[in-house]
C-alpha cells in the first residue's frame, strides 16, 4: 500500500481521510482494507464508522463487506472515539456544600458516576468539575481524591492543586481520613461489629466483587454499628446501620454487609431486593473528616440524606 495517498481535512462529521487504491491492491473486503490503512483504530471501531455512514468508497456510502478494488478511491471521517472524550467538559449541575482556596467538599447524587471508565467515558462528576472548575484539567484525575460507586450518594472531596491532593491521598493511605455512610440492610444485624475480610474481583462474575477466593485480593476492614432494628412488612427485617471505612475497596461495604448475611437493601448485585422507594442499593456517605491542607485543623462534613433513602427510612416501622 505504498502507493495510498493520504489526505486530511476537516469537516462537521471529523476529520476526513483519503485514500486511493494502488493498481497492486487485491480485491478485499472494505473493513480488512482500512485495517491496513489506519491500524491506530481497531477493526471494530472502523466497521462501526461504516455502518454509521462515515466512510465512502468512489463517492457512494460503503458496506461493511463490500469488496474494493485497484484504483478504488475511499474517503472516511474519522470519528472522536468515546475514550478521547472523558476529561472534555460538561455543563453538570453539582450540589456543592463548601469549598475552599485548597479543597471541594461536594453531594454526589445516586446515578452519576464518579469518574470516566468503560462504558461511561461522559456525563460524569469528572466532565462536571473540569466545566465548573477548568483549572483542576492541571490536577490529576481532575482532583479526585476518592470515588462513590454509580449508584451510591454522598460526600466527597476533591483537591484544587496538586499539593493539596498528595495532603488529602496521604491521609487515605494512612488510613486517618474519616468516611462514614448510612446503610439500610436486609435482616436484623444482632449487634455492632467489624468486618475483616479480603476483598477482590469475584471468579465468576466480572462485575462483582468477592470474599469468597477472590482475585487479587486486597486487605479490607470494615466498622459497623447499629442504629436501630425495623421491619419493612412483607419484605421482611430491616436494620439501620452506620459504617465506617479502615481501607477503600470497590463495593466495600455492600460486599461485606451481604459476606454476614445482610445484603443492602436495593443493591441486587449482592443478594439484595428492590421494591417500591428502594431502586438502588441504600448505601449514602454520610461524613467526611479530613485534616486541612492550609491551617492542619481537623474538618468534618455531613451530606444530607437523599430523598429516597429518607423516604424508606420514614417508611420501615422501627421496633428498637
Amino acid at each position: 500500500m505504498s502507493d495510498t495517498d493520504t489526505n486530511k481535512e476537516s469537516t462537521h462529521a471529523g476529520v476526513r481521510l483519503e485514500f486511493e487504491l494502488p493498481f497492486s491492491q487485491l480485491p478485499e473486503r472494505l473493513d480488512k482494507v482500512l485495517a491496513q490503512l489506519l491500524p491506530e483504530h481497531s477493526r471494530s471501531r472502523l466497521q462501526g464508522w461504516i455502518e454509521a455512514g462515515h466512510v465512502q468508497v468512489n463517492g457512494q456510502a460503503a458496506r461493511v463487506r463490500q469488496q474494493v478494488f485497484p484504483r478504488d478511491h475511499i474517503q472516511v471521517w474519522q470519528q472522536v472515539s468515546d475514550e478521547s472524550k472523558a476529561f472534555s467538559p460538561e455543563n453538570i449541575d453539582l450540589d456543592i456544600l463548601v469549598q475552599s482556596p485548597d479543597w471541594i467538599v461536594l453531594n454526589k447524587p445516586a446515578g452519576l458516576v464518579t469518574h470516566p471508565g468503560a462504558g461511561n467515558w461522559q456525563g460524569t462528576l469528572l466532565n462536571g468539575l473540569l466545566y465548573h472548575y477548568p483549572e483542576l484539567a492541571r490536577v490529576p484525575r481532575a482532583g479526585i481524591v476518592h470515588r462513590l460507586d454509580k449508584e451510591t450518594s454522598g460526600i466527597l472531596v476533591v483537591a484544587r492543586h496538586d499539593k493539596a491532593q498528595t495532603h488529602l491521598v496521604r491521609q487515605l493511605q494512612a488510613r486517618t481520613m474519616r468516611r462514614e455512610y448510612g446503610a439500610l440492610a436486609h435482616g436484623v444485624v444482632a449487634r455492632s461489629g467489624v468486618v475483616d475480610q479480603a476483598i477482590g474481583r469475584d471468579r465468576r462474575v466480572p462485575v462483582r466483587m468477592s470474599v469468597n477466593q477472590p482475585v487479587a485480593a486486597k486487605p479490607a476492614v470494615t466498622y459497623y454499628d447499629i442504629i436501630r432494628h425495623g421491619t419493612l412488612g412483607t419484605d421482611g427485617a430491616a436494620t439501620e446501620m452506620i459504617c465506617r471505612l479502615e481501607t477503600g475497596r470497590t463495593h466495600q461495604i455492600r460486599v461485606h454487609m451481604a459476606a454476614i448475611g445482610h445484603p443492602l437493601l436495593g443493591d441486587t448485585l449482592y443478594g439484595g431486593k428492590v421494591f417500591e422507594d428502594c431502586q438502588r442499593q441504600m448505601l449514602h456517605a454520610r461524613t467526611l473528616g479530613f485534616v486541612d491542607y492550609q491551617t492542619n485543623q481537623l474538618l468534618e462534613f455531613h451530606a444530607p440524606w437523599p430523598a429516597d433513602y429518607e423516604n424508606l427510612r420514614q417508611k420501615i416501622q422501627w421496633i428498637s
